[in-house]
């Protein structure tokens, strides 16, 4: 989904570039509640990790290829705003280093495939988790559903910058089938792997998940508290 030079017209680029300047400024400041001695490590390992992987391409169909975008894969590992920052970081260097996605539409490529995903992928984890039952074992599946929602609607984010700004001869019918259908089929492979990549983790160290922290947590309490009631009744 890395969007070239010249595909949105300037008023539109530079709108989201100012959005992402944003985000990406309220993301310095309120990721600092989220860094700690487990989560520092772990954004530079998942922003290492989120750039070698968005280097495979997995074939779609029709000649159409996908990557993973790792918005919520990051927003679960590291926190959401570690996580966009670490996106973003991505995004410059592919930018800058590869031609990947054009300069003067980084601000709309961080918009799209950070904020975006980031916030969405995090928004369905966390609705999950409130609604589901407080087990370890679900955090992997609910990461992997929240990464699979948060790229069609990306995709479907991409085609309302278009319809307000496009320059392409596109109609916008056929871009709106074309980009969802194919980023549905993207959105599994993205679960798919979000979900195998957390589930990875959970098995040897839960601890360093960031969004499975208030149910190890609760476990915790729920075990001082046994703990204490035992101690308790033998005196």
């Amino acid at each position: 989904m890395h969007v070239p030079d010249g595909f949105l017209d300037a008023p539109t680029s530079v709108a989201t570039g100012v959005v992402a300047a944003a985000a990406v400024g309220v993301a310095l400041v309120k990721a600092r509640k989220e860094l700690d001695d487990r989560t520092a490590p772990m954004a530079g390992l998942v922003a290492a990790f989120v750039f070698a992987v968005q280097m495979l391409n997995f074939p779609v169909g029709a000649g159409t290829s996908g990557h993973l975008m790792g918005g919520a894969l990051a927003a679960v590992l590291v926190g959401p705003w570690t996580g966009l920052l670490c996106l973003s970081v991505v995004f410059i260097v592919q930018c800058l280093l590869f031609a990947d996605g054009g300069i003067t539409a980084l601000g709309t490529n961080i918009t799209l495939m950070g904020i975006t995903t980031v916030a969405v992928g995090w928004l369905v984890f966390k609705g999950l988790q409130l609604v589901m039952p407080k087990r370890l074992s679900l955090t992997a599946i609910q990461a992997g559903i929240g990464a699979f929602v948060s790229v069609p609607v990306a995709s479907l984010l991409f085609v309302l910058l278009y319809a307000a700004g496009g320059t392409a001869d596109i109609p916008l019918d056929t871009l709106a089938t074309a980009m969802v259908g194919v980023h549905v089929l993207i959105g599994i492979g993205e679960g798919i792997i979000t979900f195998l990549a957390v589930g990875a983790i959970l098995a040897v160290r839960p601890d360093l998940v960031y969004g499975a922290r208030p149910i190890l947590a609760r476990r915790e309490l729920e075990i001082r508290s046994t703990a204490t009631k035992t101690t308790g009744a033998s005196a």
